[in-house]
């Protein structure tokens, strides 16, 4: 038996979208990482989109680490020192817990 097999029709190439909106599609960014690390670098954030909507967008390090803030709870610290209740005593109600028997 031989089988006829017609020519499957050529799909369109997709074209990734316009760059430089800061907006790429997710296979485009997966496709051209390093394109997408230099565009970080020289335009700054770069927005990645899953089915139309915004999931991720990609930031400098540098950027990350001025977002981040210092985590070394000074500013907690210093918060906590200039509260006006500063003085305001926390004493945890301690309560004694009633121990079961259980017979195993």
């Amino acid at each position: 038996m031989t089988r006829i097999s017609k020519p499957s029709p050529k799909r369109p190439r997709r074209r990734p979208r316009d760059l430089k909106s800061g907006q790429w599609l997710l296979q485009d960014a997966k496709a051209r990482f390093s394109e997408l690390v230099r565009r970080v670098r020289s335009d700054g954030p770069q927005r990645v989109t899953v089915h139309g909507r915004d999931e991720v967008v990609v930031i400098s390090a540098e950027e990350f680490r001025r977002l981040k803030g210092n985590l070394t709870g000074e500013a907690l610290i210093v918060a906590m020192q200039d509260s006006p209740s500063r003085d305001f005593d926390l004493e945890p109600k301690r309560a004694i817990m009633p121990v079961r028997n259980v017979a195993l």
